[in-house]
């Protein structure tokens, strides 16, 4: 009887030990706050400035462009995209302007984006739209910028040509005692030569100057936990001017043009 009532009372007290004990943690909680993620969604807009300058005359395949952004971009009220992120591209094909017609043509794709604290993320977006200021065109659908069109330049360098040589047919004309068919085998000879001027020269090359301005648009999300946007110490490059801005449209460029008389 001595011995049962001893190992009840060994029994209740290793009850109570137990009891007593803390719970040991479990292993699949962690003390620390969970991290919460911000997501850039497809078709978002975000606006972006040229770094560096491209134009169909020198650029090849493959070649490389540089801009930055312009305009702070956030997810759930939060910065994620500060100014001065940078983003890279690669130019996808290029075609030059025709002597006869034709236009300059440049295809462009967005490979990447670094923040400021240089957090990267490798992506593909496409160019949504282009500097209001610029004479190229964008075509939207295929991607592709264009250069602006020549037609009146053309016209203009043909009629001043034939203005030219009117001018000296009649002066020619006038010392031979013809001066109205001096005048009139002048025009033509100009006029021609203003063709052949333009025959000879190709029309404008399609130029992303430094400065110029579009927005790309996302194809994919971009997400970002809430630890990789610590601005607070990241390294701002020094901020001026938007550069130049792009080169002036070319239509008034005949004027440069040489012609034989």
């Amino acid at each position: 009887m001595y011995i049962r009532l001893a190992l009840i009372a060994f029994s209740a007290a290793l009850a109570l030990g137990a009891q007593e004990q803390p719970a040991k943690p479990d292993a699949n909680t962690s003390d620390a706050a969970p991290v919460e993620d911000y997501v850039v969604p497809p078709g978002t807009k975000v606006p972006l400035s040229m770094i560096n300058s491209i134009s169909t005359k020198t650029a090849s395949e493959g070649e490389r462009i540089y801009l930055e952004t312009v305009f702070p971009i956030l997810s759930n009220g939060r910065v994620v995209i500060p100014p001065g992120s940078y983003v890279a591209g690669t130019v996808t094909d290029v075609k030059r302007p025709g002597r006869v017609h034709g236009r300059g043509e440049l295809y462009i794709r967005f490979d990447s984006l670094t923040l400021p604290n240089g957090v990267t993320r490798d992506f593909r977006a496409r160019i949504g739209s282009l500097d209001g200021r610029a004479a190229e065109t964008l075509d939207k659908a295929e991607g592709k910028i264009k250069s602006e069109g020549n037609k009146a330049g053309d016209l203009k360098t043909i009629g001043e040509a034939a203005g030219v040589g009117a001018g000296v047919g009649g002066l020619g004309g006038a010392v031979g005692g013809h001066p109205i068919m001096g005048t009139g085998i002048g025009a033509g000879a100009g006029a021609v030569a203003g063709l052949v001027g333009v025959l000879l020269t190709r029309g404008p090359e399609a130029v992303l100057a430094k400065g110029t301005t579009m927005e790309m648009v996302l194809d994919r999300p971009l997400q970002f936990a809430g630890t990789e946007l610590d601005f607070g110490n990241s390294m701002q490059r020094p901020r001026g001017t938007d550069g130049p801005g792009p080169l002036p449209g070319k239509k008034a460029g005949s004027l440069n043009r040489r012609f034989p008389l």
